[in-house]
């Protein structure tokens, strides 16, 4: 669903992505996982057709990735960018407008489940609430590709854990790729199937979760902190 062949990025004389080579099937959760400036967001970025890669290509669905990709890609960004006089209701009106896949009993059904109020402007929300908003947002299309940049960012750890056991309800694992980028590891790993490391714009490990677990006998942060060493 996903392939990167070769992918560099460089942002002048900043190399943030270097020979990149990654296939990611459907019917999967993945996480992206990797230290501040490692490539994550760029990794998303491209994917998404934000940026275009110095060198290589990407394809979603065997389709060479532009910026006509958003009609097969939801992507939730990690900046906190909105239209603050918009209401919760409003926002999800405008994203109905903008993609023909989104899916409003949807989600109506995940605000509901997020405690969002409709009525509620965006600018008087609070930061974490606006996450939500987003969240919201994105898996409210039935996008085949979903990507989420840090979308637990900002979210009170009391209801965190509560909110990502709630993503499975909404996502269709037979129809969409989810690829999930976090600092929240802990948290997430139970949903994960599979998870790739990078450091330094480069992929230094593509694991399947159960593997981790039953063949090397450990949790994905000692797995990290192995492959981090």
């Amino acid at each position: 669903m996903i392939k990167l062949t070769d992918v560099t990025k460089k942002y002048g004389t900043k190399t943030a992505l270097e020979q990149v080579n990654l296939t990611l099937s459907k019917g999967k959760l993945i996480g992206l996982v990797g230290e501040n400036g490692s490539g994550k967001s760029t990794t998303l970025k491209l994917i998404a057709g934000l940026n275009h890669p110095t060198n290589g290509e990407i394809t979603v669905n065997g389709e060479k990735v532009t910026r006509k990709i958003a009609s097969s890609v939801s992507y939730l960004s990690e900046l906190d960018e909105y239209y603050r006089f918009f209401t919760v209701k409003d926002a999800i009106e405008f994203q109905a407008s903008q993609f023909a896949d989104f899916d409003m009993e949807k989600a109506y059904e995940i605000m509901k489940f997020m405690k969002l109020d409709p009525e509620k402007k965006l600018k008087h929300l609070s930061k974490g609430n606006r996450g939500r908003v987003k969240i919201v947002l994105t898996l409210g299309r039935n996008a085949p590709v979903v990507l989420m940049d840090e979308p637990f960012s900002g979210l009170d750890p009391m209801v965190r854990n509560s909110i990502v056991k709630g993503l499975i309800s909404f996502v269709d694992l037979e129809k969409q790729l989810i690829l999930i980028t976090t600092h929240e590891v802990m948290e997430v790993e139970n949903i994960l199937d599979e998870i790739v490391a990078i450091k330094d714009g480069s992929i230094i490990a593509h694991d399947n979760v159960d593997d981790i677990r039953k063949e090397n006998e450990q949790s994905i942060v000692d797995w990290m902190t192995e492959i981090y060493e």
